[in-house]
């Protein structure tokens, strides 16, 4: 028997090419408001956000303020005038046009998974920008649904995202689902809280520090067949119908 029928993917960096989608937006609200988006005005703002979206994780601030504040802090740190909210707002436009993918497999991979098995998105993010992106990009037509955290009033890792997805599609039985994502601290963790296996993915190779420990680690989301087709099923990858039944 298969052991996993229900698979929760990670968006950003897992699925979505996040890195490129985020300096294409980043570049064209930059030269939106006049700043030049050479590399160290760029990094500014990634040392800025990333912070902010770590206290996020971690329950320190509220989605609000992250948004409020990201922009604010970057344009005093680059001592340059502008509304820090209303550049939030045109950069969270400008990214929902940028729906690049991983790399030219993703659809493939998902087509074949879907045919085995349920599969969702719970990603951390705006609901807006997440479900334009998934949608454009083609990811959306292999999911059962998308959960996104402005939306679910929760971030990864925290588990109330995942038992309300697990809520949503109806699955009880968690031994049966696999959480995959890019991110130790938020999906491999989130994962773990929600007593979910997880499937770290890690294309770069990546050094875990080994503070949180995923059941799995691939390098290739097609690593991701033998977890969770049978054996017959791997045999006839490329043909359609093969659900489990449950």
């Amino acid at each position: 028997m298969a052991k996993y029928y229900c698979i929760l993917f990670d968006a950003d960096n897992t699925l979505l090419n996040f890195d490129v989608a985020e300096s294409k937006a980043l570049a064209e609200t930059l030269v939106n408001y006049g700043i030049e988006p050479d590399a160290e005005t760029v990094q500014t703002y990634r040392t800025i956000n990333e912070e902010l979206w770590r206290q996020l994780e971690k329950g320190q601030i509220k989605r609000e303020k992250l948004m409020a504040e990201r922009f604010t802090r970057f344009l005093k740190a680059v001592d340059a005038a502008g509304d820090g909210a209303e550049m939030n707002r045109f950069y969270l436009e400008q990214l929902s046009t940028h729906p690049d993918l991983m790399g030219p497999e993703v659809l493939d991979v998902l087509r074949e998974l879907s045919e085995v098995a349920t599969l969702a998105v719970v990603t951390n993010g705006f609901q807006k920008v997440q479900t334009r992106r998934l949608a454009e990009s083609g990811i959306l037509n292999f999911m059962e649904d998308v959960f996104v955290s402005e939306k679910m009033d929760a971030e990864k890792p925290n588990r109330k995202i995942f038992d309300a997805a697990l809520r949503a599609l109806g699955v009880e039985n968690r031994e049966h689902v696999l959480m995959v994502g890019d991110g130790l601290s938020s999906d491999i963790q989130g994962g773990a809280n929600a007593g979910l296996d997880t499937c770290w993915y890690n294309p770069n190779h990546a050094e875990n520090p080994g503070k949180v420990v995923p059941t799995y680690e691939i390098a290739d989301l097609k690593e991701l067949y033998p977890l969770v087709m049978e054996q017959e099923e791997l045999v006839n990858v490329g043909l359609k119908n093969r659900r489990h039944q449950c």
